[in-house]
């Protein structure tokens, strides 16, 4: 099958968002623009890594010069569910954060998890210096994994990590001995002896 590519270019919406209880939870990015909607599935770590490095790279771009909103007023704070049909077109293995200082945008792109990418969980991570610097996209080889990529203005990227950070946040609360995160029922942890807390 040919690579999809999704470029949604400035998007009328880039959310993450969840289905499920919390430690059943399932995570998704989605992209709209006008009738065309995508939505693929990641790891909640993929989206703590994503919406953190983002507060730093708008943290930077800020402090050479770019107007970027300190705080959201409600008109952009995203709080709406996630859009229906929620069907995924993909699992994300890697990800990667750049900024277009010609449009003063944030470009995200989320690349389809590979094959030999199964059993890899540090993929989400990018290098540190990738977010102080501009990064070459990748090209759109019509060989290479699927893509969604979207543009985001330092305002629309905001909004995204503060929900994303909010989302991730609302999941179950950590043990305050172990942090692992405890269940309805408790948890057998390991700072106890094995003792459900």
């Amino acid at each position: 099958m040919s690579r999809r590519i999704y470029d949604f270019g400035l998007p009328d919406r880039f959310v993450a968002g969840t289905v499920g209880r919390p430690g059943s939870r399932t995570f998704f990015l989605q992209a709209r623009r006008g009738g065309t909607l995508v939505s693929v599935v990641l790891e909640k770590v993929q989206v703590q890594v994503l919406a953190e490095r983002m507060v730093l790279l708008l943290a930077e771009v800020a402090r050479r010069g770019v107007r970027v909103p300190e705080a959201l007023g409600p008109a952009d704070d995203d709080t709406a569910p996630l859009d229906e049909p929620l069907v995924e077109a993909f699992r994300v293995g890697t990800m990667t954060l750049a900024w277009n200082s010609d449009r003063d945008e944030i470009v995200v792109e989320a690349r389809a998890q590979a094959e030999d990418d199964e059993d890899d969980e540090d993929d989400e991570e990018a290098d540190d210096e990738d977010d102080e610097e501009e990064i070459e996209l990748s090209d759109d080889d019509p060989d290479g994994p699927d893509l969604v990529r979207v543009h985001l203005t330092p305002t629309r990227a905001r909004g995204f990590a503060e929900r994303a950070l909010r989302i991730v946040a609302a999941g179950r609360p950590p043990c305050p001995l172990c942090g692992q995160a405890l269940d309805p029922a408790g948890h057998l942890c390991p700072r106890r002896n094995g003792y459900v807390h």
